[in-house]
């Protein structure tokens, strides 16, 4: 590679300038500022260099921007899967800054630069289109929820998701009425995944004391507690309910 010393980015040059090169352009090191600048009649690539895929990587090649529309960052070939989440993520983030993306690799004794991404419009429709399924599962989400009970940025709390909600209300209507049926507990408001959520008792908060019949274990009395806004909420919804149907 390069005599197994610490790689540089000046090793970067040489394969990417050979690879330009043979494309026919010309092409030359530092020119005012530029890591590498090739030219092809009026056609004019610039190669910003890093020894990694980062964010001042991205503002360098991005300011760049601004003297034509065909730059490229290089960088060494990642040691990690090219197919991993991570990496996906970064070369998503490259196109959506509609820049090109070199790697290069030190096979043997040789050097090779590789174009992974050329230059190109990002087209936001297109994206949008293919993520429709998953904006759609956020929305759905967010209108399964009564309100926001979490802290944007939390990694090592709970989170209060839909479907915990979902089990909250069932039990809070159980622990208030008693045992009851599914159908019941629909008609009580309690939504249509009642069935499911009774079956599966994913959190084992129910149980089933007869056929198609459910109340709350003591388990589910207790962990419910935890989350007392929400517990609250769906009393005073039973209580309004209660106050309602007595009139």
């Amino acid at each position: 590679m390069t005599d197994k010393k610490k790689l540089q980015e000046v090793d970067l040059y040489k394969p990417i300038q050979k690879y330009f090169s043979r494309k026919g352009y010309e092409v030359y090191g530092e020119v005012k500022d530029c890591d590498i600048v090739a030219v092809k009649e009026d056609e004019l690539v610039i190669v910003e260099l890093k020894l990694s895929l980062s964010v001042d990587l991205l503002i360098q090649a991005a300011k760049r921007q601004k003297l034509t529309d065909q730059v490229y960052i290089g960088i060494p070939k990642p040691k990690g899967r090219l197919n991993s989440k991570q990496w996906a993520d970064k070369c998503h983030l490259v196109k959506m800054l509609e820049l090109g993306l070199i790697v290069v690799s030190f096979p043997g004794n040789r050097s090779q630069a590789d174009i992974l991404i050329h230059p190109a419009p990002f087209n936001r429709k297109i994206a949008a289109g293919r993520n429709k399924m998953k904006r759609e599962a956020i929305l759905k989400e967010i209108n399964g929820r009564s309100a926001d009970f979490n802290v944007g940025g939390s990694t090592r709390t709970k989170i209060m998701t839909a479907y915990k909600e979902n089990c909250i209300q069932i039990a809070c209507i159980l622990d208030r009425m008693g045992p009851l049926s599914p159908k019941a507990l629909k008609v009580m408001g309690a939504g249509d995944k009642v069935t499911s959520i009774l079956t599966n008792n994913y959190y084992g908060w129910f149980e089933r004391i007869k056929r198609g019949t459910y109340a709350i274990t003591e388990k589910g009395i207790l962990e419910v507690q935890e989350y007392k806004d929400l517990v609250n909420y769906y009393l005073e919804k039973l209580d309004i309910r209660d106050g309602g149907e007595s009139n």
